[in-house]
C-alpha cells in the first residue's frame, strides 16, 4: 500500500472516529437530560421549609397570599431576621376583623401535620398567628393560632368569611385555653389532623383536642395572622399523614 492510501484510509478511519465520539456525547447528553427529568423530585410529602434558600423582600415563590375580611390588604414577604431568613406577615394597618392568610400551592391534604415556631412582633389589636388547613378559598378553611397579648390558644373554622371558635372535646366551648405567657420570643405551635379530630400542641406540650366535619375534603395548608398582628414564622413543617 502506497504512501498515498495509508493518508487516504488514516483520514477516512479519524472522521469515522469522531462522528462515532460525536453521535456518541449526543446520545449520553440526551440520556442524562431524559434521566434528569424523570428523577426530578415531586413536591415531597414531608417538607422543612426554612426559608433559606427563598430571596428576601419577596413573597417565596409557590406561595399565595389572600385576606378574608373587607380590606384585602395583606403583605407576606421572607426577611432576614438576626441573620436567618423567615417568613413574616408586616401588614400593620389593617381592622381588627381582617384575617391575613398565606399558602403553599403545590401541596393539598385532607390529614396532616404542621409545626412552626412563631413570633409575635408587634400589634396593638392582635399579635402571633397559626396555621390554615383544608383551605378552600380565602373565606373557607380551618385556623388555629396562638395570641401573645392574650396568651391562649384557640380553632376555629371560617366559613364564607365568619370566624367561629369551636369546642374542645371533654371542655365544651372555652374559647380555646390559656397558656402561659408567651412573651416576645419565639414559640412552637403543633397541629395534628386526622379526619375530623384536631390535636393541638404548644411547645411540645398536647393543649387540647377539637372534633369538627365541617370541612371533609383535602385542601391547602398555610399560615395566618390577625388584624395589625406582624408576625415572623420559620421552620415550617409539613408532614401528609395517611388520607
Amino acid at each position: 500500500m502506497n504512501i498515498l492510501s495509508i493518508i487516504s484510509l488514516s483520514a477516512i478511519m479519524l472522521f469515522a472516529c469522531n462522528q462515532q465520539t460525536k453521535e456518541t456525547v449526543e446520545i449520553k447528553v440526551q440520556s442524562e437530560s431524559k434521566i434528569e427529568k424523570v428523577v426530578a423530585p415531586p413536591i415531597a410529602s414531608d417538607t422543612v421549609f426554612t426559608f433559606e434558600n427563598y430571596k428576601t423582600n419577596e413573597l417565596p415563590q409557590d406561595w399565595s397570599q389572600y385576606a378574608t375580611g373587607k380590606k384585602k390588604e395583606t403583605e407576606w414577604k421572607v426577611i432576614n431576621d438576626k441573620g436567618t431568613n423567615v417568613l413574616a406577615q408586616l401588614s400593620s394597618n389593617n381592622p381588627n376583623y381582617h384575617f391575613n392568610v398565606v399558602v403553599f400551592d403545590e401541596f393539598e391534604a385532607k390529614n396532616v401535620e404542621l409545626i412552626v415556631r412563631i413570633k409575635g412582633v408587634e400589634g396593638s389589636m392582635d399579635r402571633g398567628g397559626g396555621f390554615v388547613w383544608r383551605f378552600t378559598d380565602a373565606d373557607n378553611y380551618y385556623v388555629v393560632r396562638a395570641n401573645p397579648l392574650e396568651d391562649n390558644v384557640v380553632l376555629y373554622k371560617v366559613v364564607n368569611g365568619r370566624r367561629t371558635d369551636l369546642p374542645l372535646i371533654g371542655k365544651g366551648k372555652t374559647y380555646g385555653v390559656d397558656v402561659d405567657a408567651l412573651g416576645e420570643g419565639w414559640n412552637t405551635l403543633k397541629l395534628k389532623v386526622v379526619d375530623d379530630l384536631f390535636t393541638v400542641y404548644l411547645n411540645e406540650k398536647e393543649i387540647f383536642q377539637v372534633k369538627d366535619k365541617t370541612f371533609e375534603n383535602s385542601g391547602k395548608i398555610g399560615l395566618w395572622t390577625k388584624a395589625d398582628a406582624v408576625t415572623y414564622f420559620d421552620e415550617f413543617e409539613v408532614r401528609k399523614l395517611g388520607d
